[in-house]
């Protein structure tokens, strides 16, 4: 008997996503260069299940029905590169290979010239939801041919995170489409976890809140419509875990120097790339470079001496503007984000849908949010929405809590904490509002400078000034 599927890559990712597919009625071929993983799987988790394990790549290719559907799951960059090399000359016309690891979008967009002009079909699809994701349900985005994608949807539709509204996969794009909607649902996610570390550093190092009281606090918030997410959910456990040898909260025992793998800084060069302000995620990336230099940081802090003071106002209602801040600074990360997208989408001719966009992430992935609801109902109220800020429900939220998120940022700076997402999204907000920016004097002294020209509010055309030879104010 042949499979339906095939998965190459049985890292956790992979070896969830076989488990995954199996479970949903589509037996599976699995492969992995290291057969003692391949073996390891199947005597575990894979044991008594509709998996065939395969020790070659040509074996494993035999053992699947055609049109061929392979999943690969490996380390983004060469590793993809070298398994579709090793795939190709084993393949069909027709036989599909799809990417789901966290690809760059350009790297999508070559794969799928080269692979589509030899007859075989390629599907980019980022894939968002950890390892439990992965397992019982993720939110996927395929990129590639509208004929590609029709033949892996009966597949991809059951896998997928199921919501109120259908599962938690679309089609995205060709090309590149689906790989850069995960892209920067990642930079998103930047976003929404620096914002949540900077509310939980002023709580705690300005307000004294206790683990105790934090719980409680990301707790509460997790019920409302505005912070019900998962990354609120996982926060608030995250303060009921206590170091078993120490006795002390297990999240202040951890090193505070945060990783990254690439995605957040890809969006940040494609937002520069396209013009497209994206201060907020840039904040969150540089908010991880600052923090890896911690042996730095620390010889500074020894020198360096910021404001002390301590907190003596009214503590709930402080609290209450933190979560006002917090919902505002996350309306303007979402913001950016989307319209991020949204340029990318025409500069590239991806055609994506924004509403659906919203739809597909409310299961399944990462930055699942209540509020999603909100951004697709706007999207589908209005197509052509320039920006998030400018739908009525966000833009009466920001205009009825902008007091209390100005104040939470002026106590942030009187206090020396550092919240660089909050600033970053207040400042996104007030430029975004401006009719008039100080870029007049900006364009001026270019022109000065370098002869660069500009343009005038009075008058159509292009204009030079010899600045040395101007009239001189008396």
């Amino acid at each position: 008997m042949t499979q339906s599927f095939g998965v190459i890559g049985l890292a956790v990712m992979g070896e969830n996503l076989a488990l995954n597919v199996e479970r949903n009625g589509f037996p599976v071929a699995v492969y992995n260069r290291t057969p003692e993983v391949t073996q390891r799987f199947m005597a575990k988790r894979a044991q008594g299940k509709n998996v065939k394990p395969t020790y070659s790549l040509e074996e494993f290719v035999e053992s699947l029905e055609r049109p061929r559907r392979i999943l690969v799951m490996v380390k983004a960059g060469a590793p993809v590169d070298a398994v579709i090399a090793q795939l190709r000359p084993l393949l069909q016309e027709g036989d599909m290979i799809m990417d789901g690891g966290n690809s760059l979008y350009e790297d999508t967009e070559r794969r799928t010239k080269e692979l589509e002009s030899t007859g075989l079909r390629f599907i980019g699809m980022g894939v968002s939801g950890g390892e439990e994701g992965a397992l019982n349900g993720p939110s996927l985005m395929p990129g590639g041919t509208r004929a590609a994608y029709d033949s892996i949807e009966p597949i991809v539709k059951k896998i997928a995170a199921q919501v109120d509204d259908g599962p938690c996969v679309t089609y995205i794009g060709p090309r590149g489409a689906g790989h850069y909607v995960k892209m920067v649902h990642n930079g998103i996610e930047y976003g929404d976890m620096q914002l949540i570390a900077e509310a939980y550093d002023l709580m705690k190092n300005v307000l004294g809140l206790d683990h105790r009281q934090l719980y409680e606090v990301f707790a509460n918030w997790n019920q409302t419509d505005e912070l019900n997410s998962f990354l609120i959910e996982i926060t608030t456990d995250i303060f009921t875990n206590i170091d078993s040898e120490t006795g002390q909260p297990l999240v202040e025992l951890i090193l505070d120097a945060a990783g990254q793998k690439g995605t957040g800084r890809w969006t940040v060069m494609s937002a520069l790339d396209l013009g497209v302000g994206i201060p907020t995620i840039t904040a969150a990336v540089n908010a991880r470079i600052m923090s890896s230099i911690k042996a730095e940081r620390t010889a500074a802090a020894q020198q360096l001496i910021g404001p002390s003071s301590s907190f003596g106002g009214d503590l709930k209602a402080m609290v209450n503007k933190i979560r006002d801040a917090l919902y505002c600074s996350k309306i303007c990360s979402y913001a950016q984000g989307m319209a991020l997208i949204g340029a990318a989408s025409k500069a590239f001719e991806y055609d994506i849908n924004l509403g659906e966009t919203a739809r597909i992430w409310k299961g399944g992935c990462i930055i699942r949010a209540g509020f999603l609801n909100k951004i697709k109902h706007a999207y589908d109220e209005n197509p052509d929405l320039a920006n998030l800020l400018l739908a009525p429900e966000f833009k009466q939220t920001i205009l009825d809590r902008q007091a209390a998120w100005r104040e939470v940022i002026a106590l942030a700076a009187h206090s020396g904490i550092p919240v660089p997402a909050f600033s970053a999204s207040l400042d996104y907000f007030d430029s975004y509002r401006r009719d008039r920016l100080p870029q007049n004097l900006t364009q001026a002294q270019r022109d000065y400078f370098g002869a660069h020209t500009y343009e005038r509010i009075d008058r159509e055309g292009v204009f030079h000034t010899e600045w040395t030879k101007a009239p001189v104010l008396v």
